[in-house]
């Protein structure tokens, strides 16, 4: 017999950084469990191309540009969904910034404005608007993306690991303060993970091999095997589930 906990039919669904990589993983499995999911990130030719692939293979999907770094585009993509939809079940913060790989003491002020207006502004504004919806409609469920770089500072991506161990505390400060609105909070950190965002891992052979060296699994994520914890996360499958930042990294922080 089946079950109907990751059941989002008649859910309305926002996926920031949904053009490629983690977000266009998991804005497809949540379309496919049925709900209706708004494709954003900033350039909105490469949003409809997954939301027209969406579309395509039977689900339901809009693309809408935003920019998580720039307040006016939080601001029209939330006015877009009020007047279209009337509320929003789900935000699934995924959009990121990490524009500086190198030694921490030449970070930059632009890296680290950039970093910070994504990353952390980005996620808690995001959070703030995508709450006042879910609050006036019975709730919701937020998640964010953090990383495993939140509990182990990455070599040579200081500001960024900075950024997501503010994305964790982030997570548990709206969760605590959501709940009674019954708005769920939560976190998804994800370990190496084969994406163009993490490119640079990718092709420092000497980091990448070192980082092998740390994953009982032996091996590096596709983008498609973070979606499940999403759709976990945002289903009634984690009803009681609330504050939480979920580790998965094929055991790199063991």
């Amino acid at each position: 017999m089946g079950t109907d906990l990751f059941d989002l039919t008649g859910k309305i669904a926002l996926v920031s950084g949904a053009s490629r990589g983690i977000g266009e993983s998991v804005a497809r499995l949540l379309a496919e469990q049925g709900a209706h999911v708004i494709v954003s990130s900033r350039k909105l030719a490469d949003c409809q191309t997954v939301a027209d692939s969406i579309n395509a293979a039977g689900g339901s999907a809009e693309a809408v540009a935003c920019h998580v770094g720039n307040m006016e585009d939080i601001t029209a993509i939330f006015d877009h969904i009020r007047q279209r939809h009337g509320r929003l079940d789900i935000c699934v913060n995924n959009a990121a910034a990490n524009p500086y790989f190198g030694h921490i003491l030449d970070t930059d002020l632009g890296a680290f404005n950039k970093t910070v207006e994504v990353n952390v502004r980005g996620y808690f504004f995001m959070s703030i608007e995508a709450g006042k919806l879910m609050r006036g409609n019975g709730g919701g469920a937020i998640v964010n993306t953090a990383s495993v770089n939140a509990l182990q500072p990455g070599p040579m991506q200081g500001i960024y690991s900075i950024t997501k161990a503010a994305v964790v505390n982030m997570t548990k400060a709206f969760a605590r303060e959501c709940a009674p609105s019954g708005i769920r909070c939560n976190a998804l950190l994800p370990g190496l993970t084969r994406t163009k965002f993490a490119g640079a891992l990718f092709t420092h052979d000497e980091i990448y091999q070192e980082a092998m060296k740390g994953i009982p699994m032996g091996r590096h994520a596709e983008p498609d095997e973070m979606a499940g914890t999403v759709l976990y996360l945002v289903s009634d499958a984690s009803s009681y589930t609330n504050g939480e930042c979920i580790v998965v990294d094929g055991g790199m922080t063991i």
